[in-house]
């Protein structure tokens, strides 16, 4: 199971939200480009980017901050936010992005994943945010009707690379994932599933790796930064 080390992205800085609510920024460092390359030198294999301030308004907005981070590392990177149309998602693979993140167009224009996926065979992710089994998008300020295993589902047979799907409730609260949510999508599409939201321990990591599906990864920003889960420590319990 892969750690993916997050970096959220606002105004140019790396920050964490609490429960996705842009006032509860917490910002860890002023220089992204640098903390990925502290979390590179602990010997990370991804690193998970999101612009949040893309987010809500659905087009990038820290641009100059991910460049820096994929001129500074040469380790794989995906990117979620503010990414909604086929001109986006070019430019930034053409930039360097090994995989894009698509969650808001994922509700409301699913056939652009598609179009997409086929273009960009191993390159695009959907991001499935959601509170109380309920998808949420343009930056989880919307909420919608949208049942999150149904619309993974809807995807199976697209092409896309693999499904991040983050437990909003618990993003950024320290409080654990949710393993059985996160575990039951994982057995209902045959798409890599990424956990996300609430890692805050390598008691989670273990729990999540040993929940009984099939889990490609999962994404930590908090804990890594509150010093709560040592990087090291995780991958090489992680790798075994």
């Amino acid at each position: 199971m892969i750690l993916y080390p997050a970096i959220d992205l606002k105004d140019g800085q790396a920050v964490r939200l609490l429960r996705g609510e842009m006032e509860k920024a917490t910002v860890f460092n002023d220089d992204p480009a640098a903390q990925a390359r502290a979390f590179v030198a602990a010997g990370c294999d991804w690193l998970h980017l999101v612009d949040l301030n893309g987010a809500f308004a659905g087009q990038p907005v820290n641009a100059a901050a991910v460049e820096a981070i994929l001129e500074a590392c040469d380790v794989p990177a995906q990117l979620g936010g503010g990414i909604r149309d086929m001109k986006t998602i070019e430019t930034w693979l053409d930039k360097g992005l090994a995989r894009v993140i698509l969650g808001t167009v994922a509700v409301e224009n699913p056939d652009l994943v598609r179009e997409a996926a086929r273009a960009f065979p191993g390159q695009v992710a959907v991001g499935i945010d959601a509170r109380g089994g309920k998808v949420a998008t343009k930056g989880w300020a919307e909420e919608t009707d949208v049942d999150a295993t149904d619309l993974a589902r809807s995807f199976e047979d697209a092409g896309v690379a693999a499904i991040i799907y983050t437990d909003i409730n618990r993003d950024g609260a320290m409080q654990g994932p949710n393993v059985e949510a996160t575990a039951a999508l994982a057995r209902a599409v045959s798409i890599p599933v990424i956990a996300s939201g609430g890692v805050s321990s390598i008691d989670d990591l273990i729990a999540l790796r040993d929940c009984g599906a099939p889990l490609n990864g999962a994404i930590s920003g908090r804990a890594l930064y509150d010093g709560a889960i040592d990087l090291q420590q995780a991958l090489a319990t992680l790798r075994g």
